[in-house]
C-alpha cells in the first residue's frame, strides 16, 4: 500500500539519486512513482529528466511526448524532446521543439543553440 508519506518519502529517495548523478536509480524509482500518481507533471519531468541523463533516449521521447500532448505550453518539456531527438540523431524532428520552448519561454529562438554552445554541449 502506497501511503502520501511513503510517496513522498520515495520523491525525496529519487531526487537523491538524480542529485548524485544516479540516473538509473533515479528513473527505476521515479517511474514507480509515476505509475502512482499519473497526473503529477512534475513527476513525469523528473522521470524524462533522469531517462535523458541515463541516456535511455527513446525512453525519455515517449516520456516527453506523453508531457507534450497533455501540457503542450509545458516549455521545458518541449526543450528536453528537442535535445532528446537531438541526441537521437533526428534534426528535422527536433528543430519545432526547440522554436516552440524558446517561443513558450520568452527566449530567443536561437536560445537553445546559444546555451548550449556557452555550456560546452553539442
Amino acid at each position: 500500500m502506497n501511503t502520501d508519506g511513503n510517496l513522498i518519502d520515495r520523491y525525496h529517495r529519487a531526487q537523491l539519486f538524480f542529485d548524485a548523478r544516479d540516473y538509473g536509480e533515479a528513473a527505476r524509482i521515479t517511474r514507480g512513482l509515476v505509475d502512482a500518481e499519473p497526473g503529477r507533471l512534475d513527476l513525469r519531468l523528473l522521470l524524462a529528466r533522469a531517462l535523458y541523463h541515463s541516456a535511455q533516449l527513446n525512453r525519455a521521447e515517449e516520456e516527453l511526448r506523453l508531457i507534450v500532448d497533455r501540457y503542450p505550453d509545458e516549455s521545458y518539456a518541449r526543450l528536453m524532446l528537442g535535445r532528446t531527438l537531438e541526441r537521437l540523431g533526428r534534426q528535422a524532428e527536433a528543430a519545432p521543439h526547440l522554436r516552440l520552448a524558446a517561443a513558450l519561454s520568452g527566449e530567443p529562438v536561437d536560445a537553445p543553440r546559444r546555451l548550449a554552445s556557452d555550456s560546452g554541449e553539442s
